[in-house]
């Protein structure tokens, strides 16, 4: 059985994460790390990473960005393979993962949903069939209490579609203060607030007399859950140092 410890426990994924664990024989968590040190289940919580002496296969973090330092250097100092599912991290922030990642293997994605995954997959092919007479428009909703905007997903599914076009595609996030045409490069990325929204994400692909749209719903934080603990299975089983994501966890499943 694989040993883990969870940061950000106290947090509203991180107490999800908890109780799927508690049901899942593959993994059991040793302990959990929050700035908040009540002990909700059955595990030991530190305040502070280096508190823990135990041994363990790997780290799911849910904290936020502050925590990111301090818990990279555990993760590379003991050699544990660690999964980031905080988003909005600094670029400075983004250089130490890629550091750390020449070190450990390290499973970084801006959502842990397998279906987005999926998705990203599908928006490549329609990037590149249809993106010289299409214009790409992203819209993404979450509840009133999200930090970073726009979504960390919402960027990953704008890159998918980049990557594909055959123009060097420019994201825009705001157009009430200019007044002009759009451009043909534009890629329009939307970000709505409010309630309790867990996530949706739409890809608009606008044509002449044709339009094609994507969508993504999150009904549950489990989904999120769900996937960080089988990366965290996944990136257990890797050798290699490096950084991976939910794509290589697809590819994997389906070999």
């Amino acid at each position: 059985m694989l040993k883990i410890a969870l940061s950000g426990c106290n947090g509203r994924m991180g107490q999800t994460v908890s109780k799927i664990c508690a049901g899942d024989d593959r993994l059991m968590i040793a302990a959990g790390f929050d700035v908040n040190t009540e002990k909700l289940f059955s595990y030991p919580v530190y305040s502070d990473p280096f508190e823990f002496s135990g041994k363990i296969g790997a780290v799911i973090d849910f904290s936020n960005p502050a925590s990111l330092d301090s818990l990279l250097t555990y993760c590379v100092r003991y050699k544990v393979p660690v999964v980031l599912c905080t988003t909005g991290h600094s670029d400075a922030q983004l250089e130490k993962v890629e550091n750390a990642s020449k070190q450990i293997p390290i499973f970084k994605s801006g959502n842990m949903s397998i279906g987005i995954n999926l998705i990203m997959d599908l928006l490549q092919t329609m990037g590149n069939v249809l993106g010289r007479d299409y214009d790409v428009e992203i819209v993404e909703k979450h509840h009133n209490q999200k930090l970073d905007a726009p979504s960390g997903t919402a960027l990953m599914l704008a890159e998918a579609v980049k990557g594909a076009l055959p123009y060097d595609a420019e994201y825009v996030y705001d157009r009430h203060n200019v007044r002009r045409k759009r451009e043909k490069n534009e890629i329009g990325i939307h970000a709505v607030r409010g309630g309790t929204i867990v996530g949706e994400h739409e890809v608009i692909f606008a044509g002449r007399d044709e339009v094609i749209e994507i969508k993504h719903s999150i009904i549950s934080r489990e989904v999120f859950a769900s996937g960080a603990v089988n990366a965290a299975v996944f990136i257990a089983s890797q050798s290699e140092p490096g950084i991976y994501d939910m794509g290589d966890y697809v590819k994997n499943k389906k070999m």
